[in-house]
């Protein structure tokens, strides 16, 4: 899955997601398995910030993943999140 840019980078990686995904799930379980420092945003609590989410991806697909280089992930696999935290040093 290609990277793409975001329009503004942000202090460390956000993850926008929902305790009922499944994808989520996951990709927060390997964000706190490798000590990522990363903000978790959950649509639930927050239903606002689905909008967020979707300007920046441009979908309506959980999770998306925010990178401080601006670029971000939609539904990463763990071979994809994990090579762009290694990438990052994160």
């Amino acid at each position: 899955m290609p990277e793409n840019l975001t329009e503004a980078p942000v202090d460390r990686v956000t993850m926008y997601g929902a305790a009922w995904c499944g994808d989520c799930r996951r990709s927060k379980a390997l964000l706190d398995r490798v000590g990522a420092d990363y903000e978790y945003i959950d649509l639930e609590a927050v239903p606002e910030a689905a909008d967020r989410a979707h300007a920046i991806s441009g979908r309506t697909n959980i999770p998306v993943v925010v990178f401080p280089d601006g670029t971000h992930f939609v539904e990463p696999t763990d071979v994809e999140l994990q090579g762009k935290l290694d990438a990052l040093g994160a």
